[in-house]
């Protein structure tokens, strides 16, 4: 494992360093390079702020088994899947950030938030889980802060610091931070689901598309995330999870495989019930949509990335070597991967079909088309971004407790 996590660090090293390019390129030239515009107004960057929300509310909710639910065969991966959750949440962010034309008036959101809008609702759903999220990973981490607080290094100096002055571990101390870490993963339940669910509902209420327009979307938003989140989560303890190589390692991989294997039939199920209702009912601006992703220039993203490396593969290998930690994991890191091809099948289908018949011919000029894929700078910067977030998830890693359990009263470093 040590050497997929050099390669890691490998990875999001060239693409932080190759995507610089796509950042220099939206900040000094705004969005004259990117391919979508007035038709079609979403693309790429929204398309991975929707995937890695999901994903940081199906990692918290996996933690939650821990913290809320006491589920003690995860009990040494929840700060991971915590950790997780925060670092997916930061490179959703920083993608929609990139993707508003005036990314400093974000704040605006929240100084004169519309009380009626989906929108005004979600920028607060972020604000309190991204604060539940820090609060909740600092109470989960802050007795291996005290232990590491002795360590005569950069990582020791740290944890001193974040300890901000509370380094007593006695039991009673130690029952209390467990008691909130409770209150908090409950609480955390329905803030996650509301925060998902709400991006959705911003899909869902667009009695404009068609295509978004059904209550089902918040419900297939959920569940997307939690597939996404545990996929992820899975890979991510496979690499990085405490006592990798043990018995116990392998058990609670292959724990998390079968729970993800559950979440792929039910995406599955809603996913068929979706397009096969649509396409039966043809109704000409739903159907359309629906027909541009299965049999439209990309249908190879849906059918391809999609169903054949994102299910079939998967749900092969979790059927046929589910008791085997590394194919399990490398069956949740193919529905991670390919997961944002079911967010972009979402997006782009959606604004691809014309509101009005003949619109497509009626104006001509740059933005004034309904055909659509990235440009080299959406890839770049994309790649950028999450190339940081990996880099995030790296350092933090490596000086942070995030998987190393120490006994705070011995001192005495232990993995």
């Amino acid at each position: 494992m040590k050497n997929l996590q050099k390669l890691l660090w490998l990875v999001a090293i060239i693409g932080f360093v190759g995507g610089a390019y796509g950042l220099y390129d939206r900040l000094a030239h705004g969005h004259l390079d990117v391919s979508y515009g007035s038709y079609i107004p979403w693309g790429l960057w929204v398309g991975a702020y929707i995937y890695f929300i999901g994903v940081s509310a199906g990692a918290f909710l996996i933690s939650t088994l821990v913290y809320a639910f006491g589920v003690k065969r995860l009990e040494k991966i929840g700060k991971l899947s915590l950790f997780t959750a925060v670092v997916a949440l930061g490179v959703a962010m920083l993608s929609i950030w990139f993707d508003l034309g005036h990314p400093e008036r974000a704040l605006e959101l929240i100084l004169r938030t519309n009380i009626h809008s989906v929108m005004g609702w979600m920028i607060w759903f972020y604000s309190v889980y991204w604060l539940m999220l820090l609060v909740e990973l600092w109470f989960a981490l802050r007795p291996d802060f005290v232990a590491w607080s002795a360590r005569k290094d950069v990582a020791g100096s740290l944890a001193h610091f974040l300890t901000f002055g509370r380094r007593d571990v006695s039991a009673k101390v130690l029952a209390s931070d467990g008691r909130v870490l409770r209150v908090l993963g409950a609480l955390g339940i329905p803030l996650a689901i509301a925060l998902h669910g709400s991006v959705g509902a911003l899909f869902g209420v667009v009695g404009a598309r068609p295509y978004w327009n059904t209550g089902l979307t918040p419900i297939m938003f959920l569940v997307g995330a939690l597939l996404s989140g545990g996929a992820l989560t899975t890979f991510v303890v496979l690499i990085f999870g405490p006592d990798a190589g043990s018995q116990e390692h392998a058990e609670t991989v292959v724990f998390l495989g079968q729970i993800v294997l559950g979440l792929l039939a039910l995406d599955v199920i809603l996913e068929w019930a979706e397009y096969s209702i649509g396409l039966y009912a043809a109704i000409p601006a739903d159907a359309e949509s629906m027909r541009l992703a299965l049999f439209g220039p990309y249908a190879w993203v849906f059918w391809g990335i999609h169903v054949g490396l994102g299910v079939v593969i998967p749900a092969v290998i979790l059927v046929v070597r589910r008791h085997s930690p590394t194919w399990v994991g490398i069956a949740g890191l193919l529905i991670a991967a390919t997961f944002i091809a079911v967010r972009l099948n979402i997006v782009i289908p959606g604004l691809a079909v014309p509101e009005l018949q003949g619109l497509e011919a009626a104006f001509s000029g740059p933005g004034l088309t309904f055909s659509y894929f990235p440009t080299l700078t959406e890839w770049l910067l994309e790649v950028w971004v999450v190339s940081t977030g990996l880099l995030a998830f790296l350092i933090g890693y490596r000086l942070l407790p995030i998987v190393t359990r120490e006994t705070a009263g011995a001192g005495v470093a232990g993995e």
